[in-house]
């Protein structure tokens, strides 16, 4: 009789190991996922913070071109200090999809401004032979690539974090240890649009 119990107890000690072992090591690999849809986040902040810190001389350069469009520097300017009130912990990873979407939006109204502000400059032969404005044109653009880069690689981080939030046998734990799906970055819904460009002669 004496076996019997032993086997059935050693049975469900190695039964209960098993699942000790299996959640720690679907704790750790969330964990990493997660750390890495934050470290990814960071970036995409980074690309956006340098395309912010460039606006203000870009506008000042082109303030210095006579008739240039007042209503268009308006847009830029207004866009980019829209984009400064979303509050977002900037430590992590938005997961409130609502939130997100919001940056989104504000960002995307202040990549219009930008894209019509510089549209607008082939109006002005003068400002286009500017060096300083050049500069500041080909860093935008490159921003704007760089921003596109690092989108796609949140998008595959959050992809990679989500799997794992619903693949077996993580998604068994992934509740009890409060993780949960995160967002991604969808398109605009003006992505496929050109901006429209209105020329004005207010000063």
């Amino acid at each position: 009789m004496k076996k019997p119990v032993l086997a059935i107890l050693g049975v469900i000690v190695v039964v209960i190991l098993l699942g000790v072992l299996t959640s720690i090591v679907s704790y750790n690999h969330l964990v990493s996922s997660s750390q890495q849809v934050n470290s990814q986040w960071a970036q995409v902040q980074n690309v956006y913070q340098r395309r912010a810190d460039l606006i203000p001389n870009l506008v000042e350069t082109v303030k210095g071109s006579a008739n240039f469009e007042k209503s268009t520097l308006e847009a830029v300017t207004n866009a980019r200090a829209s984009v400064g009130k979303i509050n977002l912990d900037t430590s992590t990873a938005p997961s409130d999809p609502g939130k997100l979407a919001e940056f989104q939006q504000a960002q995307a109204n202040l990549t219009g401004a930008l894209s019509r502000l510089l549209v607008v400059s082939e109006k002005y032969p003068d400002l286009k032979t500017t060096q300083n404005f050049r500069d500041l044109q080909a860093q935008i653009e490159g921003s704007e690539n760089r921003i596109s880069v690092e989108r796609g690689r949140f998008n595959d981080a959050v992809q990679a974090y989500n799997t794992s939030v619903h693949s077996f046998p993580t998604a068994i734990f992934a509740g009890a240890f409060g993780f949960k799906d995160k967002p991604y970055f969808m398109a605009a819904d003006t992505a496929q649009a050109a901006p429209a460009v209105h020329f004005d002669s207010g000063k």
